[in-house]
């Protein structure tokens, strides 16, 4: 994760691994009702498989995602999108979380220990979490995008 000010395209941010885990977690909960390949969300979103397939694997070890093997196998949320906290997900995610140098374990700033940097970015990174800790999966399938993602099955189903 990376937080710096001003320009919107360095403003606070998720990794893109996080990204498309959150992405996989909303095209999952839309197709609640089926399981889901992982090549089938690759396809809907232009994302490479190798890498999709390192996203759903940390979303299964975080109990996020059930993966169910064998012919007729895919994914599924392994527990109710309601329950599925967008805080957590992103805890689990980003390894790490370091905004700068001085969060992690080889920190060598001359600043440290009494920079209010460091507390200033660590209180913006918790206000940052405490946000999406109050966001469920449920939250982000919103009726409007929930209908455009049918929507688009239905286009892609074979008409009869």
């Amino acid at each position: 994760m990376a937080m710096t000010t001003g320009d919107p395209k360095t403003a606070m941010h998720i990794t893109q691994h996080t990204d498309y885990a959150l992405r996989a977690l909303i095209f999952l909960g839309t197709n609640e009702d089926r399981l889901v390949t992982i090549q089938e969300i690759a396809d809907r979103f232009s994302v490479s498989r190798n890498h999709l397939m390192k996203v759903v694997s940390g979303l299964i070890r975080g109990g996020f995602v059930e993966g169910l093997r064998g012919k007729g196998g895919g994914l599924r949320l392994a527990r109710p999108a309601a329950t599925i906290v967008v805080g957590h997900v992103v805890r689990h995610m980003e390894s790490g979380m370091e905004l700068v140098e001085c969060f992690g374990p080889n920190c060598a700033c001359i600043l440290d220990p009494d920079c209010q940097l460091k507390l200033a970015l660590s209180n913006a990174l918790a206000a940052f979490l405490k946000v999406l800790d109050g966001v469920t999966l449920v939250d982000l399938l919103g009726k409007s995008e929930r209908v455009i993602l049918h929507v688009l099955q239905a286009s892609a189903l074979p008409s009869r």
